[in-house]
């Protein structure tokens, strides 16, 4: 597969090739706000998650260090790469400490990371941009307070998006979501096709030549090949 023809892509455009493709009802498959994109600047981010459990409000019952986990650094470099740490935060108040800051973002990028999602907190902002490492958040923290992994492996949900891991994220400054593998590789030219489209409308807009019954008969021509929002697979 194509990660590069993916990373071209805004993530609005890849859900709009997802729609069109017809993969998956169309309320599904992204995050909701609960996580904000820290550099808009880095552009889109694609990789494939490995996934954790995290706690930041309490010390760990071993009292190990917070990056002193070499079994979950060993899981991550098992998965594909590039690879996207997505780490759901199970405290009842998420986001007491940040997990990932400069440290963990640079094992992760040596162990073929590109970035984190998290409904937790993340620090070190200047640090972490400054490698080119993507950041998604909850929030930002001053400290790492207690955070600590408790599992990794496992399906998580961030944002009412239930994450497992090898799933194929994809993220900018609009959100998060992920690309299903049954239609991954279909997407970048189903996108082409939607952006060609909509620059051929743009540029009739604002053209002096724009009718309301000339829109009336493009429109009807793109929603043609369009799926009613409400239809179910």
């Amino acid at each position: 597969m194509d990660l590069a023809k993916l990373r071209a892509l805004d993530t609005c455009t890849v859900s709009n090739a997802i729609e069109r493709l017809d993969a998956r009802l169309r309320n599904e498959g992204f995050v909701s706000g609960v996580v904000h994109c820290r550099f808009p600047n880095l552009g889109p981010m694609t990789g494939y998650a490995v996934t954790g459990r995290i706690r930041t409000a309490s010390p760990p019952m071993n009292q190990r260090c917070y990056y002193d986990r070499m079994d979950w650094w060993n899981y991550v470099a098992s998965l594909p790469a590039p690879r996207v740490m997505v780490l759901q935060d199970t405290d009842p108040k998420p986001g007491s400490g940040a997990f990932v800051g400069e440290i963990h973002a640079t094992i992760g990028m040596a162990l073929k990371c590109v970035g984190c999602v998290t409904n937790g907190a993340v620090r070190d902002l200047t640090a972490v941009e400054a490698i080119g490492f993507h950041l998604f958040s909850g929030k930002v923290s001053v400290s790492h307070s207690y955070a600590h992994i408790i599992e990794f492996g496992e399906p998580v949900e961030i944002g009412g998006l239930k994450i497992s891991a090898g799933d194929l994220i994809h993220g900018d400054r609009h959100g998060v979501l992920t690309i299903p593998l049954s239609v991954a590789a279909q997407v970048p030219e189903e996108a082409c096709k939607i952006l060609e489209e909509e620059r051929e409308l743009i540029q009739f807009c604002r053209s002096p030549n724009f009718s309301l019954e000339e829109l009336s008969e493009r429109i009807r021509s793109v929603s043609a090949n369009c799926d009613l929002p409400w239809r179910s697979r």
